[in-house]
Protein backbone atom coordinates (compact mmCIF):
# COMPACT_ATOMS: atom_id res chain seq x y z
CA UNK A 1 0.00 0.00 0.00
CA UNK A 2 1.54 3.35 -0.90
CA UNK A 3 2.20 6.06 1.76
CA UNK A 4 -1.22 8.43 2.14
CA UNK A 5 0.33 11.34 1.34
CA UNK A 6 0.92 10.49 -2.48
CA UNK A 7 -0.69 12.12 -5.58
CA UNK A 8 -2.02 8.60 -6.22
CA UNK A 9 -3.27 7.95 -2.88
CA UNK A 10 -5.04 11.43 -3.17
CA UNK A 11 -6.28 10.84 -6.02
CA UNK A 12 -8.00 7.54 -5.41
CA UNK A 13 -9.51 9.18 -1.66
CA UNK A 14 -11.17 11.46 -3.54
CA UNK A 15 -12.57 9.32 -6.32
CA UNK A 16 -14.37 7.42 -3.77
CA UNK A 17 -15.70 9.90 -2.12
CA UNK A 18 -17.20 11.35 -4.93
CA UNK A 19 -18.76 7.97 -5.99
CA UNK A 20 -19.86 7.32 -2.21
CA UNK A 21 -21.63 11.23 -2.33
CA UNK A 22 -22.93 10.47 -6.12
CA UNK A 23 -26.78 10.07 -5.08
CA UNK A 24 -26.71 13.66 -5.26
CA UNK A 25 -26.49 13.46 -8.66
CA UNK A 26 -29.88 11.94 -9.73
CA UNK A 27 -31.65 13.26 -6.59
CA UNK A 28 -30.71 16.72 -7.55
CA UNK A 29 -31.54 16.35 -11.14
CA UNK A 30 -35.21 14.95 -9.66
CA UNK A 31 -35.19 18.32 -7.84
CA UNK A 32 -34.93 20.60 -10.58
CA UNK A 33 -37.22 18.79 -12.49
CA UNK A 34 -40.03 18.70 -9.80
CA UNK A 35 -39.21 22.48 -9.68
CA UNK A 36 -39.57 22.83 -13.30
CA UNK A 37 -36.48 25.17 -13.69
CA UNK A 38 -35.53 23.68 -17.20
CA UNK A 39 -38.44 25.14 -18.68
CA UNK A 40 -38.24 28.40 -16.68
CA UNK A 41 -35.25 29.07 -18.10
CA UNK A 42 -36.00 27.94 -21.63
CA UNK A 43 -38.89 30.26 -22.17
CA UNK A 44 -39.36 29.68 -25.70
CA UNK A 45 -36.11 29.58 -26.84
CA UNK A 46 -34.85 32.70 -24.55
CA UNK A 47 -32.29 29.94 -22.57
CA UNK A 48 -30.99 33.75 -20.57
CA UNK A 49 -29.28 33.23 -17.98
CA UNK A 50 -30.84 33.24 -14.66
CA UNK A 51 -29.57 33.49 -10.86
CA UNK A 52 -31.31 30.98 -8.96
CA UNK A 53 -33.45 33.79 -7.28
CA UNK A 54 -35.03 34.99 -10.46
CA UNK A 55 -35.43 30.95 -11.72
CA UNK A 56 -37.37 30.59 -8.21
CA UNK A 57 -40.01 33.72 -9.23
CA UNK A 58 -40.65 31.73 -12.43
CA UNK A 59 -41.57 28.71 -10.58
CA UNK A 60 -42.65 29.06 -7.27
CA UNK A 61 -45.59 31.34 -6.57
CA UNK A 62 -44.19 32.46 -3.02
CA UNK A 63 -41.61 32.05 -0.96
CA UNK A 64 -38.24 29.51 -2.05
CA UNK A 65 -34.82 29.87 -1.21
CA UNK A 66 -32.49 30.76 -3.18
CA UNK A 67 -29.43 29.89 -1.98
CA UNK A 68 -30.27 25.70 -1.92
CA UNK A 69 -31.35 26.09 -5.06
CA UNK A 70 -27.94 27.95 -6.57
CA UNK A 71 -26.18 25.10 -4.51
CA UNK A 72 -28.22 22.67 -6.41
CA UNK A 73 -27.32 24.03 -9.82
CA UNK A 74 -23.84 24.71 -8.92
CA UNK A 75 -23.38 20.95 -8.20
CA UNK A 76 -25.58 19.98 -11.62
CA UNK A 77 -23.12 22.74 -13.62
CA UNK A 78 -20.33 20.53 -13.09
CA UNK A 79 -21.70 17.48 -14.71
CA UNK A 80 -22.89 19.56 -17.70
CA UNK A 81 -26.87 20.22 -17.05
CA UNK A 82 -26.11 23.81 -16.63
CA UNK A 83 -24.06 26.60 -17.89
CA UNK A 84 -22.74 28.65 -14.67
CA UNK A 85 -21.76 32.40 -15.25
CA UNK A 86 -20.16 34.17 -12.56
CA UNK A 87 -19.87 37.81 -12.69
CA UNK A 88 -19.52 40.50 -9.41
CA UNK A 89 -20.59 37.36 -7.32
CA UNK A 90 -23.16 36.61 -8.31
CA UNK A 91 -24.02 33.21 -10.29
CA UNK A 92 -26.33 32.66 -13.11
CA UNK A 93 -27.72 29.45 -15.06
CA UNK A 94 -28.50 28.93 -18.91
CA UNK A 95 -29.05 25.38 -20.25
CA UNK A 96 -26.32 23.31 -21.95
CA UNK A 97 -27.60 20.67 -24.41
CA UNK A 98 -27.90 17.85 -22.21
CA UNK A 99 -30.34 20.64 -20.09
CA UNK A 100 -32.33 21.28 -23.21
CA UNK A 101 -33.44 17.45 -22.67
CA UNK A 102 -35.51 18.59 -19.73
CA UNK A 103 -37.20 21.13 -21.68
CA UNK A 104 -41.08 20.25 -22.68
CA UNK A 105 -41.42 20.07 -26.76
CA UNK A 106 -44.09 21.15 -28.67
CA UNK A 107 -45.68 17.63 -28.17
CA UNK A 108 -46.02 18.17 -24.46
CA UNK A 109 -42.38 15.67 -24.12
CA UNK A 110 -39.03 15.77 -22.46
CA UNK A 111 -36.87 13.42 -20.78
CA UNK A 112 -38.00 14.89 -17.40
CA UNK A 113 -40.74 12.66 -17.00
CA UNK A 114 -37.95 9.78 -16.97
CA UNK A 115 -36.07 10.57 -14.61
CA UNK A 116 -39.05 10.89 -12.54
CA UNK A 117 -40.13 7.69 -13.54
CA UNK A 118 -36.78 6.01 -11.60
CA UNK A 119 -36.88 8.18 -8.83
CA UNK A 120 -40.26 7.28 -7.63
CA UNK A 121 -40.63 5.81 -3.67
CA UNK A 122 -41.21 2.10 -4.50
CA UNK A 123 -38.14 2.15 -6.64
CA UNK A 124 -36.62 4.06 -4.14
CA UNK A 125 -36.85 1.09 -1.66
CA UNK A 126 -35.26 -1.11 -3.96
CA UNK A 127 -32.00 0.22 -4.69
CA UNK A 128 -30.52 -1.00 -1.56
CA UNK A 129 -31.22 -4.46 -1.65
CA UNK A 130 -28.92 -4.84 -4.91
CA UNK A 131 -26.71 -6.92 -3.39
CA UNK A 132 -29.68 -9.35 -2.99
CA UNK A 133 -29.40 -9.56 -6.85
CA UNK A 134 -26.16 -11.33 -6.44
CA UNK A 135 -26.98 -13.52 -3.31
CA UNK A 136 -30.21 -15.10 -4.91
CA UNK A 137 -31.43 -13.28 -8.39
CA UNK A 138 -34.66 -15.62 -8.23
CA UNK A 139 -36.23 -12.32 -6.79
CA UNK A 140 -34.65 -8.71 -7.92
CA UNK A 141 -34.85 -6.30 -5.20
CA UNK A 142 -37.87 -4.60 -6.44
CA UNK A 143 -39.91 -7.19 -5.61
CA UNK A 144 -38.35 -7.84 -2.43
CA UNK A 145 -38.56 -4.16 -1.18
CA UNK A 146 -42.32 -4.01 -1.93
CA UNK A 147 -44.07 -7.57 -2.13
CA UNK A 148 -44.28 -7.80 -6.14
CA UNK A 149 -42.54 -7.66 -9.40
CA UNK A 150 -42.99 -4.23 -11.30
CA UNK A 151 -44.73 -4.33 -13.69
CA UNK A 152 -47.95 -5.91 -11.13
CA UNK A 153 -46.97 -3.34 -9.09
CA UNK A 154 -47.12 -0.75 -11.60
CA UNK A 155 -50.34 -2.04 -12.94
CA UNK A 156 -52.13 -1.42 -9.49
CA UNK A 157 -50.95 2.61 -8.93
CA UNK A 158 -52.39 4.75 -11.60
CA UNK A 159 -50.56 7.36 -11.59
CA UNK A 160 -47.26 5.47 -11.37
CA UNK A 161 -48.41 3.96 -14.82
CA UNK A 162 -48.93 6.77 -16.41
CA UNK A 163 -45.81 8.47 -15.75
CA UNK A 164 -44.22 5.43 -16.99
CA UNK A 165 -45.96 5.81 -20.46
CA UNK A 166 -44.81 9.75 -20.59
CA UNK A 167 -40.89 8.79 -19.57
CA UNK A 168 -41.91 5.67 -22.47
CA UNK A 169 -42.98 8.79 -25.20
CA UNK A 170 -40.31 11.08 -23.60
CA UNK A 171 -37.26 8.63 -24.91
CA UNK A 172 -38.79 6.68 -27.61
CA UNK A 173 -40.08 9.83 -30.13
CA UNK A 174 -36.87 11.02 -30.56
CA UNK A 175 -35.12 7.75 -30.72
CA UNK A 176 -37.90 7.19 -33.33
CA UNK A 177 -37.01 9.92 -35.33
CA UNK A 178 -33.23 9.03 -35.29
CA UNK A 179 -34.07 5.85 -36.46
CA UNK A 180 -36.47 7.01 -39.30
CA UNK A 181 -33.83 9.26 -41.02
CA UNK A 182 -30.94 6.51 -40.50
CA UNK A 183 -32.66 3.20 -41.14
CA UNK A 184 -34.24 2.27 -43.97
CA UNK A 185 -35.29 -1.30 -42.97
CA UNK A 186 -39.23 -1.15 -42.85
CA UNK A 187 -38.74 -0.40 -46.95
CA UNK A 188 -40.83 -3.37 -48.77
CA UNK A 189 -42.89 -3.95 -45.78
CA UNK A 190 -46.62 -4.01 -45.68
CA UNK A 191 -47.46 -5.31 -42.86
CA UNK A 192 -46.23 -4.58 -39.68
CA UNK A 193 -46.59 -5.66 -36.13
CA UNK A 194 -45.17 -4.01 -32.95
CA UNK A 195 -44.68 -6.45 -30.07
CA UNK A 196 -44.93 -4.23 -26.83
CA UNK A 197 -46.33 -1.29 -28.61
CA UNK A 198 -48.21 0.02 -25.84
CA UNK A 199 -50.29 3.22 -27.35
CA UNK A 200 -49.11 2.80 -30.94
CA UNK A 201 -46.99 5.83 -30.64
CA UNK A 202 -43.26 4.29 -32.68
CA UNK A 203 -46.26 2.61 -35.41
CA UNK A 204 -47.65 5.95 -36.07
CA UNK A 205 -44.66 7.49 -36.65
CA UNK A 206 -44.11 4.50 -38.85
CA UNK A 207 -46.37 4.39 -40.96
CA UNK A 208 -46.01 8.55 -41.63
CA UNK A 209 -42.39 7.94 -42.60
CA UNK A 210 -43.06 4.87 -44.30
CA UNK A 211 -46.10 4.79 -46.76
CA UNK A 212 -45.58 1.52 -48.19
CA UNK A 213 -46.46 -0.24 -44.64
CA UNK A 214 -50.14 -0.13 -45.51
CA UNK A 215 -50.89 -1.73 -41.82
CA UNK A 216 -49.67 -1.86 -38.87
CA UNK A 217 -50.56 -4.35 -36.13
CA UNK A 218 -50.10 -3.02 -32.40
CA UNK A 219 -49.45 -6.10 -30.26
CA UNK A 220 -49.84 -5.77 -26.21
CA UNK A 221 -51.19 -6.95 -23.28
CA UNK A 222 -55.43 -7.13 -23.32
CA UNK A 223 -55.72 -4.37 -20.52
CA UNK A 224 -53.14 -2.36 -22.33
CA UNK A 225 -54.50 -1.76 -26.24
CA UNK A 226 -57.48 -1.32 -24.55
CA UNK A 227 -56.67 2.02 -23.87
CA UNK A 228 -54.94 2.77 -26.98
CA UNK A 229 -56.14 5.55 -29.08
CA UNK A 230 -56.96 5.15 -32.58
CA UNK A 231 -54.67 5.41 -35.06
CA UNK A 232 -55.46 5.22 -39.01
CA UNK A 233 -53.94 2.40 -40.40
CA UNK A 234 -53.46 1.17 -37.21
CA UNK A 235 -55.23 -2.34 -35.47
CA UNK A 236 -54.82 -2.61 -31.86
CA UNK A 237 -54.22 -6.66 -30.83
CA UNK A 238 -54.14 -7.88 -27.00
CA UNK A 239 -52.32 -11.00 -26.42
CA UNK A 240 -49.23 -12.52 -24.75
CA UNK A 241 -46.00 -12.74 -26.77
CA UNK A 242 -44.77 -15.57 -25.00
CA UNK A 243 -47.93 -17.60 -26.48
CA UNK A 244 -48.29 -16.50 -30.24
CA UNK A 245 -47.34 -13.24 -32.09
CA UNK A 246 -49.52 -11.95 -34.96
CA UNK A 247 -48.28 -12.57 -38.33
CA UNK A 248 -46.41 -9.74 -40.71
CA UNK A 249 -43.63 -9.05 -42.97
CA UNK A 250 -41.57 -7.68 -40.62
CA UNK A 251 -41.83 -7.92 -36.60
CA UNK A 252 -40.80 -4.41 -34.69
CA UNK A 253 -40.35 -4.15 -30.71
CA UNK A 254 -38.21 -1.83 -28.88
CA UNK A 255 -36.92 -2.37 -25.40
CA UNK A 256 -38.44 -5.80 -25.12
CA UNK A 257 -35.54 -8.27 -24.63
CA UNK A 258 -33.92 -6.35 -22.56
CA UNK A 259 -36.73 -7.21 -19.42
CA UNK A 260 -36.22 -10.74 -20.06
CA UNK A 261 -33.73 -14.05 -18.80
CA UNK A 262 -32.44 -15.66 -22.35
CA UNK A 263 -34.74 -18.65 -22.26
CA UNK A 264 -37.89 -16.08 -22.01
CA UNK A 265 -35.89 -13.98 -24.96
CA UNK A 266 -35.53 -17.25 -27.04
CA UNK A 267 -39.27 -18.30 -26.57
CA UNK A 268 -40.10 -14.24 -27.87
CA UNK A 269 -37.72 -15.01 -30.56
CA UNK A 270 -39.10 -18.34 -31.66
CA UNK A 271 -42.41 -16.97 -31.73
CA UNK A 272 -41.69 -13.95 -34.01
CA UNK A 273 -39.73 -16.43 -36.33
CA UNK A 274 -42.78 -18.54 -36.36
CA UNK A 275 -44.98 -15.61 -37.69
CA UNK A 276 -42.88 -14.59 -40.42
CA UNK A 277 -42.85 -15.49 -43.76
CA UNK A 278 -38.97 -16.49 -45.71
CA UNK A 279 -37.24 -13.17 -46.23
CA UNK A 280 -39.51 -11.55 -43.47
CA UNK A 281 -37.28 -9.98 -40.74
CA UNK A 282 -37.75 -9.20 -36.39
CA UNK A 283 -36.50 -5.32 -35.65
CA UNK A 284 -35.06 -5.45 -32.53
CA UNK A 285 -34.07 -1.87 -30.93
CA UNK A 286 -32.49 -2.54 -27.48
CA UNK A 287 -29.39 -1.29 -25.33
CA UNK A 288 -26.52 -3.24 -26.85
CA UNK A 289 -23.57 -2.95 -24.58
CA UNK A 290 -20.01 -2.70 -25.89
CA UNK A 291 -17.66 -5.85 -25.70
CA UNK A 292 -15.20 -3.70 -23.31
CA UNK A 293 -15.73 -1.12 -20.56
CA UNK A 294 -14.51 2.29 -20.75
CA UNK A 295 -15.56 5.45 -19.31
CA UNK A 296 -16.95 7.18 -22.16
CA UNK A 297 -20.50 8.33 -21.34
CA UNK A 298 -22.14 5.94 -23.69
CA UNK A 299 -20.75 2.82 -22.19
CA UNK A 300 -22.08 4.08 -18.56
CA UNK A 301 -25.02 4.85 -19.36
CA UNK A 302 -25.51 1.57 -20.66
CA UNK A 303 -23.73 -0.40 -17.77
CA UNK A 304 -25.85 1.80 -15.44
CA UNK A 305 -29.10 0.93 -17.35
CA UNK A 306 -28.10 -2.63 -16.99
CA UNK A 307 -28.14 -2.64 -13.15
CA UNK A 308 -31.36 -0.64 -13.39
CA UNK A 309 -32.59 -3.50 -15.10
CA UNK A 310 -31.44 -6.01 -12.80
CA UNK A 311 -32.80 -3.91 -9.86
CA UNK A 312 -36.18 -3.28 -10.43
CA UNK A 313 -37.33 -5.52 -13.37
CA UNK A 314 -35.61 -8.64 -13.56
CA UNK A 315 -32.38 -9.64 -11.76
CA UNK A 316 -31.49 -12.44 -14.79
CA UNK A 317 -32.95 -9.53 -17.34
CA UNK A 318 -30.37 -8.04 -19.19
CA UNK A 319 -28.19 -5.59 -21.78
CA UNK A 320 -26.38 -7.80 -23.65
CA UNK A 321 -23.39 -7.57 -26.48
CA UNK A 322 -24.18 -7.60 -29.91
CA UNK A 323 -22.71 -11.38 -30.10
CA UNK A 324 -24.52 -12.26 -27.32
CA UNK A 325 -28.04 -11.22 -29.40
CA UNK A 326 -26.71 -12.89 -32.49
CA UNK A 327 -26.36 -16.49 -30.85
CA UNK A 328 -29.89 -15.43 -29.41
CA UNK A 329 -30.96 -15.91 -32.44
CA UNK A 330 -29.18 -18.16 -34.65
CA UNK A 331 -30.63 -21.09 -31.43
CA UNK A 332 -34.20 -20.46 -32.69
CA UNK A 333 -33.40 -20.22 -36.47
CA UNK A 334 -32.36 -16.70 -37.75
CA UNK A 335 -29.84 -17.61 -40.41
CA UNK A 336 -29.01 -13.50 -40.50
CA UNK A 337 -28.30 -10.67 -38.45
CA UNK A 338 -27.10 -7.43 -39.11
CA UNK A 339 -26.92 -3.93 -36.97
CA UNK A 340 -27.20 -0.89 -37.47
CA UNK A 341 -26.07 2.39 -35.04
CA UNK A 342 -28.91 5.38 -35.61
CA UNK A 343 -28.47 5.94 -31.41
CA UNK A 344 -25.84 6.18 -29.03
CA UNK A 345 -27.94 4.28 -26.58
CA UNK A 346 -29.96 2.13 -28.69
CA UNK A 347 -29.29 -0.04 -31.74
CA UNK A 348 -31.06 -1.66 -34.38
CA UNK A 349 -30.83 -5.35 -34.24
CA UNK A 350 -32.33 -7.14 -38.07
CA UNK A 351 -33.00 -10.47 -38.00
CA UNK A 352 -34.16 -11.90 -41.22
CA UNK A 353 -35.62 -15.34 -41.83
Amino acid sequence: MEKEGTETRNQSRLAILELANMISVPMSLNAVVRLNVADAIWQGGSNTPLSAAQIISRVLHSGGDAENLQRILRMLASYGVFEEYLSEGERKYSLTDVGKTLVTDEDGLSYAPYVLQHHQDALMRAWPLVHEAVVDPNKEPFERANGEPAYGYYSKQPEMNELMVKAMSGVSVPFMRAMLEGYDGFQGVERLVDVGGSGGDCLRMILQKTPNVKEGINFDLPEVVAKAPQIPGVTHVGGDMFKSIPQGDAIFMKWVLTTWTDEECKQIMKNCYKSLPEGGKLIACEPVLPEHSDDSHRTRALLEGDIFVMTIYRAKGKHRTEEQFKQLAISVGFPSFRSFHVDHFYTVLEFQK
